[in-house]
């Protein structure tokens, strides 16, 4: 007689998720072009990966960069934030997967306008999605 498996979920991550929702602003580039800039919330996170929702549909595949606004202040005065960068891994229903394959912290030493977001420079997201490319 076999013995039947419960219907248990296996998790495949090779690093702990932990919850954690935070505002996330993104840019993608797929294809050398940025195709998309917007923000949202963070699911949960890892070292090597973040889930957000959205209300934006983002091309799995496509080079994305993101900036979230950490929860912790640098010497308890100076706001941080997490800058990543990775791949869509997928998208759906509102829900984002992205690999993070490169990130640092930032010091935030005052708010930064959403303009100042999207009209600032994406030529790091180009240079590295370019090394990236390059093998």
């Amino acid at each position: 007689m076999a013995l039947e498996k419960p219907d248990i979920p296996v998790e495949r991550r090779a690093k702990k998720r932990f919850v954690m929702e935070r505002e996330i602003r993104y840019r993608v580039l797929d294809q050398g072009k940025i195709v998309a800039v917007g923000n949202g919330k963070t699911l949960n996170l890892s070292s090597n990966g973040v889930a957000f929702v959205t209300e934006s549909h983002l091309p799995p595949g496509s080079f994305i960069e993101v900036s979230i606004a950490w929860p912790a202040l640098l010497e308890n005065r100076c706001p941080l934030q997490l800058i990543g960068f990775g791949r869509v891994l997928r998208s759906a229903r509102g829900t984002v997967a992205c690999t993070l394959e490169q990130y640092e912290f930032r010091t935030l030493a005052r708010v930064i306008p959403e303009s100042a977001w999207s009209a600032r420079s994406d030529h790091r997201l180009r240079r590295w999605a370019e090394a990236v490319a390059r093998g």
